[in-house]
């Protein structure tokens, strides 16, 4: 199966999150991608494309912002 008939318009992008403690006694998270959701071609529903599997089994999916910055770049407005 291959991706390429999704536009960056449609598409979100998959992440782990992982928190640890940053050694000063506060949490910090670490987000990695580790893939993409992308409708399917024929009806409703989303194509999920891993190239892993968080540890905890939750993914969090996340429209691609404009300069595609990382979620721990982005601005806090939620």
């Amino acid at each position: 199966m291959t991706t390429s008939n999704h536009n960056s318009t449609n598409h979100l992008f998959a992440y782990t999150v992982e928190e640890y403690d940053a050694g000063n006694g506060k949490k910090a998270k670490t987000w990695t991608r580790i893939g993409v959701a992308f409708p399917h071609r024929e009806g409703p529903g989303l194509n999920l494309q891993l190239r892993a599997l968080p540890l905890d089994g939750r993914i969090v999916l996340l429209p691609p912002d404009q300069n595609d910055a990382t979620p721990e770049e982005r601005p806090r407005n939620r």
